[in-house]
């Protein structure tokens, strides 16, 4: 094969493995979202409010456990690939191996031991079975973590994509389980949630050993290989010679090893830690802070309950500027290694003028439909409003996602991480003054402007790149249309099923009824906003050929559609 093959067949391999590993990423992250919902259906808000006070603690932890040594793990396994030192790479596995599993240990022995003074500082005594449950995960992720980078090294993306998924599944199926369980033995909220952070721990488990199955059977794989190359003669002596001259070599200290790892990984790391946070500030701010009002721990818990209603639907909608941004910093990297600026600001526009769209229009959206969807999800309408003031954070963390991307594509790496940790102190100051006044509602508009303010400031520094937004009425005179011809659309229904409800209440249950009302409203809504924007004309498929990932392909049917020129 000449060398323009192995370019294609490499790249190939490179965008399929990237395609492998960035579909298990989504279904993973999907799986994670949807099982809160049958935790809040099975267990009610209090087990919720639990939950969603620890979890954030033990990613947190995670983070700091792993340090961002995956990430080296899979640079320096596959720099020795490419000198052809598989021992060497095999030898750099095990060093990781030995200083996650420390770490993971130490963090373990911290949470576990350490999980009745963490109560105290929540404020919420009922946390500490789960933040014990949940500890021994710390033993088990940091090591899959290691052998997840080894197999990205050897450009192997199938072991991490499956046992990101295999994770999530064991997961779910164990929290479903033991709430069965317990909730059938009639144990207390505090045992239930500390049932559903179990889940983590088998996940986790059952994640590795399907790694290690994974990985002896690659290692068993290579020696069969290398056995059999000496067995040819002549050529089999060469390899041999050149296997035994590669193990030859000095192999690196064990510490200057790990100087390396801690030298690369430490900065993924900090930036790593922004994101868990600022969602551990609700963790850390809000049960305390709804319990000096008057609330007993119970009805705190439940208050803390209700506030995460909106967070599933949310972080569903920011799916989509995940995987956007995936192929976005790619994209704007090579254009920048060719130094072509107009590409970078065609790319950099059209995506966030693409994600505001559609940020805009899933946040009317939920905001409108959040009452018959509480209900279709969560049983009841109660929270609705505080669903209807977090839809906002959807807007404004797509976009904050995409311009993230952009920023860290033209080499900006740092501010994102600047923005979001100014973003947590927002959310911080506006949860001492709002959460006292107007209780979880108050929580979920500091969550709304800690976003908007981490979305601005990554805007303004795209702005000072050279790389602007238009931001005139002409120029989103049409999707600010579609927005109004859709909410408009959704009132109608909406209004039409209040009027109907003492009708079709004999024929469907409540929770029955309201779920039709929820589904109808949003196909109605996704319709009407996309005649209206995309019959507008104002869209070209030029235009969207420029919004990395699937762009190309929805720009070509829309075409087809003659919906756009």
């Amino acid at each position: 094969m000449d060398n323009r093959g192995i370019r294609r067949s490499t790249g190939s391999g490179l965008l399929e493995g990237a395609a492998i590993l960035g579909a298990a990423a989504a279904i993973s992250k999907l799986l994670g979202t949807l099982q809160k919902i049958p935790l809040q259906n099975l267990a009610g808000d209090g087990v919720f409010g639990i939950y969603n006070a620890v979890y954030p603690l033990y990613i947190l932890l995670l983070t700091l456990a792993t340090a961002g040594i995956p990430a080296a793990v899979s640079k320096f396994v596959s720099e020795e690939l490419a000198l052809g030192r598989t021992w060497h790479a095999s030898r750099l596995l095990r060093i990781a191996c030995v200083v996650l599993f420390a770490s993971g240990f130490l963090f373990f022995i911290l949470l576990y031991f350490g999980a009745g003074r963490i109560a105290s500082w929540i404020g919420i005594a009922q946390t500490e079975p789960a933040i014990r449950s949940i500890a021994a995960a710390l033993l088990f992720v940091p090591v899959m973590a290691a052998l997840r980078g080894y197999f990205q090294g050897h450009k192997n993306m199938v072991p991490s994509a499956l046992s990101q998924v295999i994770e999530q599944l064991v997961r779910v199926f164990t929290m479903v389980l033991l709430l069965l369980l317990l909730l059938h033995w009639g144990a207390g909220d505090e045992w239930i949630a500390a049932g559903a952070t179990f889940g983590s721990v088998t996940g986790a488990l059952a994640g590795l050993l399907f790694l290690l199955v994974y990985w002896v059977k690659h290692a068993a794989a290579g020696k069969k290989a290398e056995n059999r190359m000496e067995e040819i003669p002549f050529a089999g002596r060469t390899m041999k010679k050149a296997a035994d001259k590669h193990k030859a070599v000095a192999p690196e200290p064990m510490l200057s090893v790990v100087y390396r790892f801690l030298r690369y990984a430490v900065p993924i790391s900090l930036g790593s830690l922004v994101v868990p946070l600022l969602t551990l500030v609700d963790t850390f701010t809000l049960p305390r802070l709804l319990m000096n009002e008057g609330n007993n721990e119970s009805a705190a818990l439940y208050q803390f309950g209700l506030y995460h209603h909106g967070m599933p639907l949310i972080q569903l909608i920011t799916l989509v500027a995940g995987s956007m941004s995936t192929a976005l910093v790619p994209a704007i990297a090579q254009a920048r290694v060719r130094e072509d600026w107009m590409s970078i600001r065609q790319h950099s526009v059209q995506s966030i003028q693409f994600t505001w769209w559609l940020g805009l229009a899933a946040s009317l959206g939920l905001a409108l439909t959040s009452f018959p969807l509480n209900i279709m999800f969560y049983r009841n309408g109660e929270g609705w409003e505080v669903i209807a003031i977090l839809a906002f954070v959807a807007l404004f963390s797509t976009v904050h996602i995409v311009s993230s991307a952009i920023l860290q594509g033209i080499g900006d790496l740092r501010k994102p991480m600047y923005h979001l940790l100014i973003a947590a102190v927002v959310k911080i100051g506006l949860n001492l003054v709002l959460v006292p006044v107007w209780g979880i509602h108050g929580g979920a508009l500091a969550a709304v402007a800690a976003y908007a303010a981490a979305c601005g400031l990554n805007l303004l520094a795209l702005h000072k790149h050279g790389i602007g937004m238009a931001w005139s009425l002409k120029a989103h005179s049409q999707a600010l249309l579609a927005s109004a011809a859709m909410c408009g659309a959704v009132a109608v229904i909406l209004l039409l099923s209040q009027g109907l409800l003492s009708i079709a209440g004999s024929f469907f249950p409540y929770r029955g009824y309201y779920t039709i009302v929820a589904l109808l409203a949003v196909i109605t809504g996704i319709l009407v906003y996309a005649v209206v924007l995309f019959r507008g004309r104002d869209l070209q498929a030029e235009q969207l050929e420029h919004v990395p990932g699937a762009g190309r392909k929805i720009g070509r049917l829309l075409k087809k559609l003659r919906f756009i020129k």
